[in-house]
This record gives C-alpha cells, sequence and structure tokens, in this order.
C-alpha cells in the first residue's frame, strides 16, 4: 500500500541523527540570513513559491522566488534555460544572501548553474535533491538534503517537509518543542 511506503520512508529519513543535525545547522543558517532566494523547476517551484510566501510572512525574511512565467520565460529566451536562473541570480543576489536550492533529481543543469552563481557571490547555500546521494546538486551546498529514493511524491513531499520543519524551528510559532 503507498501510505505504508511513505510512512515506512519517512520514519526512516527523519530518523537519521545526520538529518537532524543538518535541520539544526539549517535553521541556525536561516536564522544568520536576511535575504533569501528560492529556485526549482515544476513542482518544486510550486513549494519555492509557497515556501517565500511562508518564510517572509512567519520567518520575517525578504525572500524571492524565480517563478513568475513572463520573467522565466524572456530569460530561458535571451540567456537560455539552463542560464536563466544563474542570470536572475546574478542580477537579484549579494553576498551574504541564501539560496535554497530544489531539484528532484538534482541533475537540473539550471538550478546547479544558478547554485554555483549564488556561491561565486558569496552566498550560503542549502540545496534539496532526491534519487542518487552523489547527484550534481548535492555537492554545491553549505547543506544538502538529498532523499534517496526514485520516487517523486516522496522527495518532493519531503523537500517540503524539510523546509517547514527549518521554519517552524526557527521561528517557533506554534509553542510546542519541534
Amino acid at each position: 500500500m503507498q501510505t505504508d511506503l511513505y510512512h515506512k520512508e519517512f520514519e526512516k529519513y527523519f530518523a537519521s541523527e545526520v538529518i537532524k543535525s543538518q535541520i539544526a545547522q539549517a535553521v541556525q543558517m536561516v536564522k544568520e540570513t536576511k535575504r533569501i532566494f528560492f529556485i526549482g523547476n515544476g513542482g518544486s517551484n510550486s513549494i519555492c513559491s509557497h515556501m517565500m510566501e511562508d518564510y517572509m510572512k512567519a520567518g520575517g525574511k525578504k525572500t524571492f522566488a524565480f517563478s513568475d512565467p513572463p520573467l522565466i520565460t524572456c530569460f530561458a529566451n535571451d540567456y537560455g534555460y539552463e542560464n536563466a536562473f544563474q542570470k536572475w541570480i546574478e542580477f537579484n543576489f549579494e553576498k551574504g544572501d541564501m539560496l535554497i536550492a530544489i531539484s528532484s533529481s538534482g541533475e537540473s543543469k539550471n538550478i546547479i548553474n544558478a547554485a554555483y552563481q549564488a556561491k561565486k557571490l558569496g552566498g550560503k547555500i542549502i540545496s534539496l535533491s532526491g534519487f542518487s546521494a552523489d547527484n550534481s546538486l548535492s555537492k554545491t551546498g553549505d547543506i544538502n538534503f538529498v532523499t534517496p529514493t526514485r520516487n517523486y511524491g516522496i522527495v518532493e513531499c519531503f523537500h517540503q517537509v524539510i523546509l517547514h520543519i527549518i521554519l517552524d524551528k526557527m521561528v517557533d510559532y506554534r509553542g510546542t518543542d519541534l
């Protein structure tokens, strides 16, 4: 049954001491950052839009997501899709900013190029990827969350859960011991 698969993967992943440590590091890094940029393709882009809103509203951060269709198509047309996100970062990112880069496969060239651009500009990077533990995006971040399954649903759900956990721990607005 699918619910059993999700439950089993969820319990195993979030019981990991490595993941717990990465979450604690990410919370601290986000607390110390004033501006956060979110990038992703497709479903990951939807996660970016959602998290941009939550990190601004609940977290009090200045947040940005490259999710405006006319702007994406303009940059893709002018710079090539593999460079569109990189150019957006180049125009907007400043030293000390944070990039949260999401790619289910970890092999999206446009996301990887943007991560390297953010690093070049002196930014911090949190990457969220899946499929393989040694995917290309997982080598770009200061903190790299990898969900090692080829199930898109699990990978995408975990990315959103990870980002919610970081925000919940950062603001503790529910008054619970998360």
